[in-house]
């Protein structure tokens, strides 16, 4: 049905005016009359409200919304008018009817060019939003003879639209025009890039994208990592080279109205139904190991690692202190094991299963792709890029591969895994984005296979560093066992030929989702007993420690804390019990025994993680006074090979320990190589 633009700015005013929602309020009216209060510039509409009052007229918005929406502005600021008469005057040039809730949401992917010059509703994260500048909208000319012409702007192209002529009568001028930004109309313009949900993303597809211009009071409402759902325009177009046109033209989105969803996981809504069902789990005896052994049904075994799985994706709420700094509430896991012991397969499961869960291979990552970037767009304009640990931000980060990264690409790490943000200073963009995720990572032993006689570090190749960010370090070793073996044999077979789990999961997937989300609401208070069994436990620690020892730190009470929380949020319970505290150690403890074990003396020593056990600070130290008896009292240079035949001397130490000693003395700073072979103390 056609309607002329009088009849329907006349509509718009009715139903403006004259809408009533399900509490008989005049809804529309009641947010107009608020509009100088709260200084806002839009006027929000459910297009669901709009569809009621007429069908047909809500049909022609989305099919013609340059038409429509222009005239629904016009009738906002005559509603405006009408409560309050100098606000409608200061603000009729930005004032803008914006639309939400559209009957259907369509994909990224799905966007063609059915969808150009209508009104669509998408969902998408945002990668990269570009610096805020003025556009301009309503441009003015200054003649030779100084004349005003304005000229409207349409569209965001760099090519500023000039007069063909000055509009004054009896000026003939048609050349020489100069641009008066001062009587110029501009909007504040920003850029941001969509990109489909990593969950909604076809197995091997590019994730599609689309540029999205946003204006006026919509500018700086979204920032990357965040997940949106948009109302907007979809428009063509032309690119060129060297100011030639081609034929190949270019979509972006014109956005009408964003808001963020998902903001937080927890604030994910759950039906009653849900919530019945998550209560009726946790209150089941056991609740906590049928928790567990639902977590990844199709690895068989590895209870251990599923355990400190499902604790990192409920983790603990992050405490604000009173000067700013926060207290980090995310647990960070690190699993190192043989390849076939399905590493991969439980990162990719916490990926799906974790509220904004991502994953990643290190192998592929760099620096800028794990944390953020600064890329500068063809049109001039600086773009902050975000990298996976934002997108992931308030979620998990799976990385694998995690030894297979470069040491500069890894180190951009450090900053995310404990203060939790992500810092880029580049091309006059200086940054800070939250980084609110909790790391898992997975890695290979440097020799294949994971070698029990070696110290960790011997094994995997990562820095000291970022090592010790890690809460929890497992190992996970594939040994021979016929039992065990057959049996995983037949989970293996079983699951192959009923294309299902052999034994249903306790918890399904689904609802296994939406208990970690309900979980991740709850903030227990720690009890007492918890605190002291805690507190003891890591005195006992220290105590244990000869002098000659590195300790344990802070850090690790603070993981116990994490873990014990994130244990009492998983079983709903409003406070962390000493039962907590105690599943908490047993998981520092497991680690303890397996990861920080010296193996030249099979006992526990924390400095194995520094690469400072007591049984090899015997050899430094002689390593040391050998080095400093060869330099002389003139510290002279000295030859590598000089150094190892009189270590040899000694006959205490094996060559392949003093090759080590001296590549890790070379390693960390203590001597430094003048030429090729010859080495002086630093």
């Amino acid at each position: 049905m056609e309607y002329s633009e009088a009849k329907v700015k006349d509509f718009f005013v009715d139903f403006l005016k004259g809408y009533t929602d399900e509490r008989n309020e005049l809804k529309y009216r009641i947010q107009i009359s608020q509009l100088p209060a709260k200084a806002t510039r839009s006027v929000i509409v459910d297009y669901g409200d709009l569809e009621e009052f007429d069908t047909d007229l809500a049909t022609s918005l989305v099919k013609d919304p340059d038409l429509y929406l222009k005239s629904f502005d016009d009738a906002a600021i005559e509603s405006l008018k009408i409560e309050n008469p100098v606000y409608a005057e200061k603000v009729s040039k930005e004032l803008h009817v914006r639309l939400r809730e559209l009957p259907d949401r369509i994909s990224l992917r799905a966007v063609t060019k059915d969808q150009l010059n209508t009104l669509i509703l998408v969902a998408g994260m945002v990668t990269r939003t570009s610096e805020l500048r003025p556009l301009a909208v309503n441009a003015a000319f200054r003649c030779s003879n100084h004349h005003l012409t304005y000229v409207e702007q349409s569209g965001v192209s760099s090519t500023l639209k000039r007069p063909i002529k000055c509009e004054t009568e009896g000026c003939g001028e048609t050349r020489n025009f100069e641009l008066d930004e001062k009587r110029t109309e501009f909007i504040d313009f920003q850029v941001i890039k969509i990109q489909e949900m990593p969950e909604e993303l076809p197995p091997g597809q590019l994730p599609q994208s689309f540029d999205v211009s946003m204006t006026s009071d919509l500018v700086n409402t979204a920032r990357p990592g965040d997940r949106i759902v948009l109302t907007g325009i979809v428009k063509a177009e032309s690119e060129s080279i060297s100011g030639v046109s081609r034929k190949l033209f270019s979509t972006r989105i014109e956005a009408n109205f964003a808001e963020q969803i998902g903001k937080r996981p927890e604030e994910q809504e759950i039906s009653r139904e849900e919530e019945g069902a998550i209560k009726a789990i946790a209150a089941l005896p056991g609740a906590y190991d049928r928790l567990v052994t639902s977590v990844a049904p199709a690895i068989f075994g590895h209870e251990l690692h599923k355990e400190a799985a499902l604790l990192l994706m409920v983790g603990s709420p992050q405490k604000n202190l009173p000067d700013g700094s926060t207290l980090r509430g995310d647990v960070n896991i690190l699993l190192v094991g043989d390849p076939g012991t399905a590493k991969s397969e439980l990162l990719k499961y916490v990926a799906r299963v974790a509220p904004r869960g991502l994953y990643t291979s290190g192998r592929g990552s760099t620096a800028a792709g794990l944390t953020a970037a600064v890329v500068k767009e063809k049109n001039g304009m600086m773009m902050l890029e975000a990298g996976a640990t934002v997108l992931a931000d308030l979620g998990v980060a799976a990385i694998d591969e995690f030894d297979k990264m470069r040491d500069e690409d890894r180190s951009a790490l450090h900053e995310v895994m404990e203060q939790q943000t992500a810092s880029v200073a580049k091309g006059g963009i200086i940054a800070t984005l939250n980084a609110r995720t909790s790391i898992l990572a997975a890695a290979n032993p440097v020799d294949g296979k994971y070698d029990p006689y070696k110290n960790i570090l011997d094994n995997v190749n990562l820095p000291i560093p970022l090592l010790t960010r890690f809460d929890l370090i497992f190992i996970l070793r594939d040994e021979a066992d016929p039992a065990q073996d057959e049996t995983v044999a037949r989970h293996i077979l079983d699951m192959r030929a009923k294309s299902s789990f052999p034994t249903a999961p306790p918890v399904d997937f689904e609802l296994l989702k939406k208990y970690i989300i309900y979980a991740k609401k709850l903030d227990p208070e720690f009890t007492d007993e918890a605190s002291t069994r805690l507190s003891s436990y890591y005195i006992k620690l220290r105590r244990e420690a000869s002098p000659e020892q590195i300790s344990v730190t802070p850090r690790w009470l603070e993981a116990m804390i994490r873990l014990s929380i994130a244990r009492a949020r998983l079983l709903l319970h409003p406070r962390v019990t000493e039962d907590d505290a105690l599943h908490s150690i047993n998981l520092v403890e497991r680690m303890l025994h397996t990861v920080a074990i010296d193996q030249a003396t099979k006992k526990v020593d924390v400095g194995v993680l520094y690469n400072r056990p007591v049984s090899e600070k015997g050899l430094r130290e002689a390593a040391l006074d050998t080095f400093k008896k060869l330099s002389g009292e003139t510290k002279q240079p000295v030859e590598d090979k000089a150094f190892y035949e009189e270590m040899e001397k000694t006959g205490s130490f094996s060559r392949d320990q003093i090759e080590k000693v001296f590549q890790d003395m070379w390693k960390s700073g203590v001597i430094f190589e003048v030429r090729a072979h010859f080495f002086k103390k630093a």
